[in-house]
């Protein structure tokens, strides 16, 4: 079975390869990004695929070799290739394994990430801010980029609410893992007496909804606009640049007015409206999946603790899988890999488990 799961996929790379040199897909600019994504996600696992393969061949021609050759020279070395073979195989096979479980094809999508203060005041929303730069600096070690879809900032720096999208390969499917509750304990910056806190900030992720996953009728919105507040000089509350749409439907409301410019903040309201939808129904999906998932390691439970960030110990641990580093400091100014490749491995052995694949 495995034999043939792992054919499927190479002949599956060859097909889409054949698709995406077509001129109806090449001149189709969604479709080929789409198709790309998948195309390079499978090429990632054909060496491990064709070696796999190589090995499995290599020991049944040795089986062979062995039954019908009479030469001593030949049936030692036969025996020596099959040896060093089957050594290596069970290796193989659980790498394969890893590879064949099916993924989510979210997984290839760019990432849409929520970071809002929780409860803690203004410290809250510095640990937001906090959380933020983090992910800055994560995404930008990971050869990603960054635009923000709309921000609202507190005091001395804090951060109330940030919307931002991450492009990049396979940005869902790393940064997911980051949906959840995180709570900081540390000695806050308007704290006088030396006294630790707690407080949380909480951060869903979500993938970006391609156009056609979410249509949205024009006679369904109403737009508002209005003067934008805060600092930007002499536009702010001078003109009507800020945009509030409401989708009336669902009763979604999103506004922007980060940008000086109308059309600019409608576009990205849209936007925001846009994946706010998406995300209603892909919430409603995994609170199905969820149920029936017995880890909390990507299950969607966006409102559990996940992650306690500790300050004055350097340390950090994820509740999901009770690991803890003592290296907060590398963490927080971006270097998350370890983390998040552990929790990546507990998600795929509980997939591979519960797959089937043999």
């Amino acid at each position: 079975m495995m034999i043939e799961k792992v054919e499927s996929f190479i002949q599956r790379y060859k097909e889409l390869e054949t698709e995406m040199a077509s001129p109806e897909v090449s001149a189709d600019s969604s479709r080929m990004e789409k198709l790309g994504r998948e195309y390079n996600h499978i090429g990632k696992s054909l060496p491990v695929f064709r070696t796999y393969l190589d090995t499995v061949k290599a020991i049944s021609d040795s089986h062979e070799l062995l039954k019908l050759e009479s030469d001593a020279d030949m049936i030692e070395l036969a025996q020596e290739e099959l040896k060093e073979k089957e050594a290596a195989l069970p290796a193989l096979e659980q790498e394969v394994k890893m590879l064949l479980v099916p993924r989510d094809p979210k997984d290839l999508k760019n990432a849409v990430v929520e970071i809002r203060a929780g409860t803690g005041g203004t410290e809250a929303g510095i640990f937001a801010a906090d959380l933020y730069r983090m992910y800055t600096h994560f995404i930008e070690n990971s050869g990603w980029s960054i635009e923000v879809l709309s921000s609202s900032a507190g005091d001395v720096g804090a951060i109330k609410e940030i919307i931002f999208l991450v492009k990049g390969s396979n940005a869902y499917g790393t940064l997911k893992y980051e949906s959840g509750v995180h709570r900081v304990q540390r000695v806050p910056q308007t704290e006088t007496q030396g006294r630790i806190h707690t407080s949380a900030a909480s951060v869903a992720v979500f993938p970006e909804a391609d156009e056609f996953e979410v249509d949205i009728n024009p006679n369904d919105l109403r737009i508002d606009l209005y003067c934008s507040s805060g600092p930007g000089g002499q536009s702010v509350n001078t003109t009507y640049s800020a945009v509030r749409i409401v989708h009336v439907p669902t009763g979604v409301v999103v506004t922007c007015q980060d940008e000086k410019s109308q059309i600019k903040n409608k576009a990205k309201a849209l936007k925001v409206l846009q994946q706010r939808l998406y995300e209603k129904k892909i919430t409603e999906i995994e609170a199905v999946e969820s149920a029936a998932r017995k880890s909390m390691v990507g299950s969607g439970d966006r409102s559990a603790k996940i992650r306690t960030y500790n300050f004055p110990q350097n340390r950090v641990t994820d509740h999901r899988i009770n690991l803890t580093l003592y290296s907060l400091d590398a963490v927080i100014n971006g270097t998350l890999n370890e983390l998040i490749d552990a929790l990546a491995i507990a998600d795929l052995e509980e997939k591979v488990s519960s797959s089937g694949v043999e």
